[in-house]
């Protein structure tokens, strides 16, 4: 990362000891990877003072991969927040869907899936059927879409390779699953911009918007919704092959009955807010990788088969979400002889395990036949294992595939920052490329 200059235009200094480690200020992400050597080395559980869960209690960074598998593998023992939250929605008085600051997705939790049992057949009868291993219908589709957008530059020569495939590829793939007008695109990233502004925006490792952030955001979200409740109508009247169409229509088994309009909404939000933003992040990544690592393009271009491996390589070294505060203690603990009391916040630093030491051998280097390569946790692990995985997944093989036909090489041109968008997500902004179209 030395020969770019985004560590000179960052906000911040590189840290150099454990005290200067800062994972969420202002330019933090260009130091983000300096910071992990430091946190493994020097501090594996990393103290946040006063930032806990329950009054009186700390945050804590983890970073070990043993360490976040096993707790994403308990959510008894380490319940999540969102799940705390559901719990009380519950047992609240009135309706979820009209109480304020509650998006639709956390309101429709509360019927669709309050509980581990539930959240596995969600998955099973509602989502999987579109995005999950059960749905082969989409490569076909994400392979248009990649060639599609090709077209548009390869003639050219140059490429913003952000805003003129990592990010478009995505979006339009999740309007086709859903059945999204693709004249409404825009309105689509629009509104996705809306649902992840606290993990861009959002201070501190709970990701807190101010005040008058978080009420523009919930007015984007009305739009949001409103938007979804006259298309899911439209879907009821002229139901299509389209994700929409099939939610209108399937009975859910545990509550014995179709889904209500705003159920169906809360789920549109759920797909939304995982579906557009991991993959465009993976592909940006990637092809600096492929730029950047000697002999991996030609390697990969000659042996398709080496393409899985790559980008899984790829989201292990430069993973898309870098961590969240996602777990609590229900009781003491102790990670790396560190005492974590009852109450504490975990924040999973899935980054820092994907190049944990102790876990992968060479971890800083790209490895194509790296065994196991793909218990990487940049999907989480466990039940609660992020249900895009497999449609992101199919988009960036799909994706490299496309251009690796086309395209003989990728450079750098002129005009790159390399900086990264603010958050939690290693989000490049934008990437100039230049190239040599394949012949034929």
């Amino acid at each position: 990362m030395s020969k770019t200059p985004d560590h000179e235009q960052s906000a911040m200094q590189c840290p150099v000891h454990v005290e200067d480690v800062d994972l969420f200020s202002a330019g933090a992400p260009e130091h983000w990877y300096e910071a992990y050597d430091i946190l493994h080395s020097e501090a594996p559980v990393h103290r946040i003072p006063g930032e806990g869960f329950e009054p009186g209690t700390d945050a804590f960074v983890l970073t070990k991969h043993e360490d976040i598998a096993a707790v994403v593998r308990d959510q008894d023992r380490f319940p999540l927040p969102g799940a705390l939250l559901v719990d009380q929605l519950c047992q609240a008085e009135g309706d979820p869907f009209e109480m304020p600051n509650v998006n639709t997705m956390i309101a429709a939790m509360t019927t669709l899936r309050p509980n581990p049992e539930m959240w596995r057949t969600h998955r099973q009868e509602l989502t999987d059927p579109w995005v999950g291993p059960g749905a082969p219908r989409n490569e076909d589709m994400v392979r248009q879409v990649a060639h599609d957008l090709i077209d548009k530059w390869i003639d050219r020569g140059t490429v913003d390779f952000v805003a003129e495939f990592a990010q478009p590829l995505p979006q339009i793939v999740m309007a086709n699953i859903l059945g999204w007008p693709l004249e409404d695109l825009k309105l689509l990233k629009y509104y996705g911009d809306g649902c992840v502004k606290p993990f861009v925006y959002g201070s501190g490792h709970r990701n807190v918007l101010p005040q008058e952030e978080i009420d523009s955001q919930m007015a984007v979200l009305d739009e949001f919704r409103d938007y979804t409740a006259k298309l899911i109508a439209e879907k009821r009247a002229n139901p299509t092959e389209d994700m929409i169409s099939f939610l209108t229509e399937v009975e859910y088994s545990p509550l014995e009955r179709k889904l209500t309009d705003l159920e169906i909404n809360g789920i549109v939000y759920a797909m939304v807010i995982g579906g557009l933003e991991t993959t465009q992040y993976a592909l940006a990544e990637q092809v600096q990788l492929l730029i950047e690592r000697e002999g991996v393009w030609d390697e990969i271009k000659a042996d398709r088969e080496k393409v899985r491996p790559f980008t899984e390589e790829g989201m292990r070294l430069r993973s898309p979400t870098q961590g969240l505060s996602t777990r609590i203690t229900s009781r003491d603990e102790v990670f790396q002889g560190v005492q974590v009391p009852k109450g504490s916040f975990l924040h999973l630093r899935w980054a820092a395990a994907n190049i944990d030491p102790e876990e992968w051998d060479d971890a800083k280097d790209l490895k194509l036949d790296r065994k196991a390569g793909t218990r990487h946790l940049t999907f989480s692990q466990g039940a609660r294992v992020c249900p895009g995985a497999t449609l992101s997944r199919v988009e960036q093989l799909v994706a490299w595939n496309a251009v690796l036909d086309r395209v003989k090489r990728f450079e750098y041109d002129e005009g790159n920052t390399f900086l990264h968008q603010p958050g939690i997500m290693l989000g490049t902004l934008a990437l100039n490329l230049k190239f040599e179209k394949e012949a034929g």
